[in-house]
């Protein structure tokens, strides 16, 4: 890629990431070209699809995931505490644009998704969460983590399109967390 096409592509992910920030992922791409100073063909020869833009802007949240699976993993605490600690965790990561809880969750399991990739990151990261507390025998039979993430998902969405607080979400958490857990604390 020519060193000019490159500053085109860095800028055009800097200010989508501002702009999905403050309208959600749902934001104009016209506004986006617009604010970065390109055309909309400029926009649309780097990134074909909005879920092609999307899936950039997301490539260094990829690192948090894995750190919060680390240290969720080796979290002290009951069961109970470190499921909470990583549902949490998770809300914070998929919450961090208006709107990218609803299309993260609704792409979970969808291999033909452009943003595949981030969602078989987040799989992989609740997989060892759900592989630490099925050792200790703490999960439900048949609990697998794509069932967690669509649940802790929807619990995100609804937090996120009803400008809830982490207050009224915990208790949601909680209630998934007891349904998933053989023994409750």
């Amino acid at each position: 890629m020519r060193a000019d096409a490159q500053r085109n592509r860095d800028r055009i992910v800097e200010v989508a990431r501002v702009v999905f920030r403050e309208q959600g992922y749902d934001a104009s791409l016209d506004e986006v070209a617009r604010r970065a100073g390109v055309g909309p063909g400029t926009l649309y020869r780097h990134f074909p699809q909005r879920e092609n833009l999307i899936d950039a802007i997301m490539q260094s949240w990829v690192d948090r995931v894995t750190d919060a699976a680390d240290k969720a993993v080796v979290r002290e605490g009951s069961p109970r505490e470190v499921l909470l600690g990583w549902f949490e965790d998770y809300v914070g990561l998929i919450s961090l644009h208006k709107g990218g809880p609803a299309k993260i969750t609704s792409a979970l399991g969808d291999e033909g998704s452009p943003i595949v990739t981030k969602c078989q990151t987040l799989t992989r990261a609740t997989d060892r969460i759900v592989e630490r507390l099925a050792s200790d025998g703490a999960l439900r039979e048949g609990v697998d983590s794509v069932q967690m993430c669509r649940l802790v998902g929807g619990v995100a969405t609804v937090a996120d399109q009803g400008d809830l607080g982490s207050d009224v979400v915990r208790p949601l958490l909680e209630v998934v967390a007891d349904g998933m857990l053989r023994s409750h604390r």
